[in-house]
């Protein structure tokens, strides 16, 4: 099963970028993909084979998630069911035979950490989110979870510190989603792995000298990890400021 998502930081500004050739060369049997800052209407897809299910913010042209899959699903649930956290269309749940898949745009702290209290709000309230679904059958969760969560995961740990992305509180969150039982599938089989971002400041050609973070991510239940077959990070794919990731499960 191949999967793969994207922060395409604007869905109708990346299809002027290229976003199909990748989709289509891709062939996944997952595509989910965040930050498509549209509403309903506003762009239509011919994605033959494809099922299409968006979340759309109610602040017009922010945030937004989507998903296009080949599997139609048992059940889609939008958000988590507590309103104040539900307005960004952050998160969408697809529910199958055998396991949930949940793609996720999680809010920015911000600068000066303005958001960082309703960021670990939101965090906790993610986690039992997952923890909920992972009690019934094995999750795959997917997306920009706005997170470096290990020193190893961005260039200049040191001079970002305590800044939006790789604060101890959010690294801490990202702790404790893991240790609910779920796997970073990248680390699992490169975990020592350096200089694998997938976001990059659009400032100071940052991209050209590869000066970025890791912050999209594949994370599976722990007892999926033994389908984990590949894991990739698309750095040669333009068209938005973050890069696609992918993964490959051995699961049918």
């Amino acid at each position: 099963m191949k999967l793969i998502s994207w922060n395409v930081n604007g869905l109708r500004a990346c299809l002027k970028k290229g976003f199909l050739d990748f989709f289509n060369d891709a062939d996944a049997d997952f595509f989910c993909v965040q930050e498509t800052k549209l509403q309903e209407d506003q762009v239509e897809l011919d994605l033959k084979g494809y099922y299409q299910y968006f979340n759309y913010a109610v602040k017009k042209g922010y945030s937004g998630t989507a998903v296009f899959t080949k599997k139609k699903p048992l059940s889609v649930q939008y958000g988590m069911g507590k309103e104040e956290y539900d307005q960004e269309g952050r998160i969408i749940t697809l529910e199958y035979e055998t396991f949930f898949m949940v793609t996720v745009y999680t809010p920015n702290a911000q600068r000066e950490l303005a958001r960082l209290d309703y960021r670990m709000e939101w965090d906790d309230r993610f986690r039992k989110h997952i923890k909920k679904l992972d009690e019934i059958k094995p999750v795959i969760i997917c997306g920009d979870m706005n997170v470096a969560h290990k020193e190893i995961d961005l260039k200049n740990p040191k001079s970002n510190h305590d800044h939006a992305g790789f604060t101890d509180q959010e690294r801490g969150k990202m702790t404790e989603l893991l240790n609910e039982g779920f796997t970073d599938t990248y680390r699992f089989l490169y975990p020592d792995k350096e200089n694998a971002y997938t976001w990059w400041s659009y400032m100071f050609k940052a991209r050209e000298k590869n000066v970025g973070w890791r912050i999209d991510y594949f994370l599976v239940s722990e007892r999926l990890a033994p389908s984990i077959f590949k894991a990739d990070i698309y750095d040669k794919i333009l068209g938005s400021d973050h890069c696609p990731v992918g993964l490959l499960l051995d699961m049918d």
